[in-house]
């Protein structure tokens, strides 16, 4: 989760805004923490569940 966290507050960066502007998309920094980030959540889901059986 802190991953995805941390990929939004770059996206907020003027480097990545500029590029949001031109492009029309985030950077691949950024794109690499949300899918990072979401990954990691799914896993820890996971494993939390497989604890608690």
């Amino acid at each position: 989760m802190g991953l995805a966290i941390w990929g939004y507050q770059l996206s907020g960066s003027v480097g990545s805004q500029i590029t949001q502007a031109t492009t029309g998309s985030n950077t691949d920094k950024v794109m690499t923490f949300y899918i990072a980030g979401a990954i990691s959540f799914v896993v820890g889901i996971y494993l939390f569940s497989l604890k608690n059986e």
